[in-house]
């Protein structure tokens, strides 16, 4: 029996999920699908140029890990490319680690939101203003990329 995947953190999700060669339908092309994780390696690594060691610190993951993310990443791109198919991104074993998590102290009441968004005013449930960032959340940004550390991963796709 194979070993488990290690959940893998990612930034956020691709904003678009889809490519596709142009002037053919997608219904008449084979599809690659690229995982959420292998898109955030060829992210850090390709795009940002990071080492692969700090790129998998980011992503939770051990260097060999990460090399073998890149590598399956490079491959299905290279595939996709090569024969024509259409790239789908989706499915794989991660959990998005760009989110703010708050608690109100009045009505227990727990959200999220996106960094950068600024902060609310008040709880969206009982409108109190007793609201303070979650024990859980050490954020993402203050820590190196080890925020949401205990929650839980997302595993999704084929």
């Amino acid at each position: 029996m194979p070993r488990p995947f290690k959940c893998r953190r990612v930034d956020s999700k691709p904003p678009v999920c889809c490519f596709k060669p142009q002037g053919v339908p997608a219904r008449f092309l084979q599809q690659v699908t690229l995982t959420v994780d292998e898109f955030e390696a060829l992210r850090l690594a390709d795009f940002r140029q990071m080492y692969q060691e700090q790129a998998a610190r980011l992503m939770g993951v051990s260097r060999q890990t990460f090399g073998n993310i890149i590598n399956s990443a490079h491959g299905k791109i290279a595939e996709a490319l090569v024969n024509g198919s259409a790239l789908n991104i989706e499915g794989g074993v991660y959990t998005i680690t760009n989110m703010r998590q708050f608690t109100c102290h009045d009505c227990s009441h727990e959200w999220e939101i996106p960094y950068g968004t600024g902060r609310l005013e008040k709880c969206p449930q009982c409108s109190s203003r007793n609201i303070h960032r979650s024990a859980g959340d050490t954020g993402y940004a203050r820590t190196g990329g080890r925020g949401r550390r205990n929650r839980a991963c997302r595993r999704t796709g084929p």
